[in-house]
């Protein structure tokens, strides 16, 4: 089971990563991160991605009340949010935790070189293998 450094190495390693993190969208703080930032800061990113999944794990629209979920489900209601721009991909995806479950992976992704459906499967995986210590 990977840490935190080993997860973002592994993302990193997807066609077409520019860079990688796990925030805390509670506090807007980079847990850790590796590559580059889409705004040359990681804090900067962090904050700014941390509103986003806040948005959408809060929002009713997104967030709609569901039952309970069964022995073995994942219980966030949101699995991950895309953000399409014209030169990349950003994808957050929520992470189960034992605690609060407040964080997420973000990984940022060329467009011409990154593949967003693998990026979704691998990031699905991290996210259930991760660690955190």
């Amino acid at each position: 089971m990977p840490g935190i450094d080993e997860c973002l190495l592994e993302a990193m390693a997807l066609p077409g990563a520019r860079g990688a993190a796990l925030v805390d969208w509670s506090s807007g703080l980079a847990l850790g991160t590796a590559g580059e930032s889409p705004v040359g800061d990681h804090e900067t990113t962090a904050a700014e991605t941390a509103e986003l999944a806040r948005a959408a794990a809060e929002y009713e629209s997104f967030a709609q009340a569901v039952p309970e979920p069964a022995p073995g489900e994942a219980g966030q209601p949101v699995e991950d949010v895309i953000v399409t721009t014209r030169t990349g991909y950003h994808v957050l995806r929520f992470v189960e935790t034992s605690f609060d479950s407040s964080v997420f992976l973000h990984l940022w992704l060329d467009r011409t070189d990154g593949n967003l459906a693998l990026a979704r499967h691998r990031l699905r995986a991290l996210a259930e293998e991760l660690v955190l210590r």
